[in-house]
């Protein structure tokens, strides 16, 4: 079978038009994610055992199993075990399992970059009288975001890429949809090479921004 070039170009438009998808997908599971990953940083960091035990318990399962395989855990296991969740939907379904697993690897990120701005600081600022919440948000946090941002913007990429694995679920978005113009037109590469290249202008897009945001914030710490 020849290479169908005007039908990948023809099939772009298509394909493009499951993008704003695609988008809620990533955005959404991104929010979350940083939600998630907070709080289990928090717990981490937790005196009690059996909280800092659940969180490192929560942190070795999603960085250990894959998530296509928790995906399927979620949509197709869960709700023969709670019938309640029968309700959930493809895209809640999505949602849920990247932002699950996206939240553990993020707990770490923010463990490391807290853990990396030197502890001198924060003992020299609740000398003067901050309590620990002024420490944190006026000499932590400000250096911690700046060391976490490249490692949140690479998440965020890995993430837009992760929803396409939201059509084993049944969703159609840019990957689902360019399944089905595949298997309707049998022409498999064009179909796959074009959602390729979609996934890689929004990469290129995004990476362009995370650059730019980086510069911009560590403006403050160039001498």
């Amino acid at each position: 079978m020849n290479f169908d070039l005007s039908y990948l170009i023809r099939s772009l438009p298509q394909l493009l038009s499951y993008l704003p998808i695609t988008m809620m997908l990533s955005v959404l599971s991104m929010i979350f994610s940083v939600m998630l990953g907070i709080i289990i940083e928090s717990m981490i960091r937790s005196r009690l055992k059996v909280v800092h035990g659940a969180a490192n318990a929560y942190i070795l399962f999603f960085r250990s199993t894959p998530l296509l395989v928790q995906l399927f855990l979620l949509y197709y296991g869960l709700p023969q075990i709670f019938p309640a969740l029968s309700a959930m939907n493809a895209f809640q379904a999505t949602v849920i399992g990247i932002s699950l697993n996206n939240g553990a690897y993020l707990a770490e990120i923010f463990r490391a970059a807290i853990d990396s701005v030197d502890r001198g600081q924060s003992e020299a600022a609740q000398s003067v009288g901050m309590t620990r919440l002024q420490t944190f948000r006026r000499i932590v946090f400000p250096q911690a975001y700046r060391i976490a941002l490249p490692s949140l913007g690479n998440t965020f990429l890995v993430i837009i890429k992760e929803t396409s694995l939201g059509f084993t679920l049944g969703l159609t978005e840019m990957m689902g949809q360019a399944k089905l113009m595949a298997a309707d037109t049998l022409k498999v590469m064009e179909a796959f090479l074009s959602v390729s290249l979609l996934y890689l202008v929004v990469a290129l897009f995004f990476g362009k921004l995370q650059g730019l945001l980086e510069k911009k914030v560590g403006k403050p710490y160039v001498q």
